[in-house]
């Protein structure tokens, strides 16, 4: 009797529930720490109920989806990530030199969604083998499902480059890229790129210009708070995405 009793009571005295947590990964367009540029990934937590998620924003500056790899950075996130958990990716800024040893070719992959690698020698018998954006992309995507998480791929955000009165867009390459990985994966799909374009062709390039204070690439606050937002309308295109129930609603 004392046992049944015991049964009952701790269903009702359960501990606090485990928030999930959003973990974001990508690039100094997402995360930066250098003032006056800021990433979206710091401003996304405004816009989100953070008493019932947790925001992990493991973006880091200069990095590319080979280098989260090479660097073990991604072995620390998808460590970490547990069921229930979101993980929203964005690159494609740091990805574009031709994959060496130089310098230059650090970041670089090889372009296009397909199974194709290049091995590199780095001396000392150490060999890397470079694959392209839509297989580091794949790999986070099934690796963060076999966790239990839910998978979110963003094209990256516009630069300050008008053609013609309108903004440059990235629907030719890493943007259809990472399109085209989302729908293969099943998961959902996040044209950053293409819905901050818009919003920077109504405003034109004299009023964009002012959220890039030191380049092309990089926002300040009140541009990623832009970035942000476009994220969140992204989120909302996808009403059936869980994540929409931790987004604020004023």
């Amino acid at each position: 009797m004392i046992l049944l009793l015991f049964i009952v009571a701790s269903a009702f005295f359960t501990g606090p529930q485990r928030k999930p947590v959003l973990y974001i990964i990508g690039d100094s367009t997402v995360r930066n720490t250098n003032r006056p540029q800021c990433g979206w990934g710091e401003m996304i937590g405004e816009l989100l109920d953070t008493s019932l998620i947790k925001v992990s924003n493991q973006a880091m500056a200069g990095r590319s989806t080979r280098t989260v790899v090479k660097e073990k950075r991604w072995e620390k996130v998808i460590n970490s990530i547990q069921p229930g958990d979101y993980l929203i990716m964005q690159f494609g800024h740091n990805e574009g030199s031709k994959p060496d040893t130089s310098k230059g070719g650090y970041r670089g992959v090889l372009r296009g969604i397909g199974e194709d690698s290049v091995s590199l020698n780095w001396g000392d018998t150490l060999t890397e083998v470079v694959h392209s954006y839509g297989w580091y992309l794949r790999k986070f995507v099934r690796e963060s499902k076999a966790k239990g998480a839910v998978p979110i791929i963003c094209s990256m955000i516009p630069r300050n480059q008008f053609v013609d009165g309108k903004v440059k867009r990235a629907d030719k390459d890493f943007g259809k890229w990472a399109a085209e990985i989302a729908q293969q994966e099943g998961i959902t799909f996040i044209d950053l790129n293409a819905i901050t374009a818009d919003k920077y062709d109504l405003l034109g390039p004299d009023s964009v210009k002012a959220f890039f204070p030191g380049d092309h690439t990089h926002t300040n606050v009140e541009g990623a708070a832009i970035n942000a937002a476009s994220v969140v309308d992204g989120i909302k295109k996808s009403p059936s995405l869980g994540l929409n129930k931790f987004l604020k609603t004023n």
